[in-house]
């Protein structure tokens, strides 16, 4: 079973800087697209950043310049250091991954693709 656990939140007064993390744990066979998304109240999630697994990036343009993610594959672990925080950055940040996982079943072993989610972590920028 593969869990994401997202860490870093908080509350921040504009100009500050957070960090966010992303563990992701579990019989994890390799992850690709990984990501980080975000849900202001009243609002639908949107994608703030992503990366893929050679270190590709691309971003929200409302937060190009300011944050920058990155992961490390070996820890399985993604990040997101979010600079110059503006109240509009306050939201609840999920971490999306996409994992190949692995299985055992009768001596056998498989590999299965999903999709997984954080439970999210909120971040609150101060005026």
């Amino acid at each position: 079973q593969v869990q994401l656990v997202e860490s870093g939140g908080g509350l921040v007064q504009a100009g500050g800087s957070l960090r966010l993390s992303c563990v992701a744990s579990g019989s994890i066979f390799v992850s690709h697209y990984m990501a980080w998304y975000r849900q202001a109240p009243g609002k639908q999630r949107e994608l703030v950043a992503a990366i893929s697994i050679g270190g590709s990036t691309n971003y929200a343009d409302s937060v190009k310049g300011r944050f920058t993610i990155s992961r490390d594959n070996a820890k399985n672990t993604m990040y997101l250091q979010m600079d110059s925080l503006k109240p509009k950055d306050t939201a609840v940040y999920f971490c999306n991954a996409d994992i190949v996982a692995t299985a055992r079943s009768l001596g056998v072993m498989t590999f299965n693709r999903g999709n997984y989610w954080g439970q999210g972590t909120q971040v609150t920028v101060s005026s």
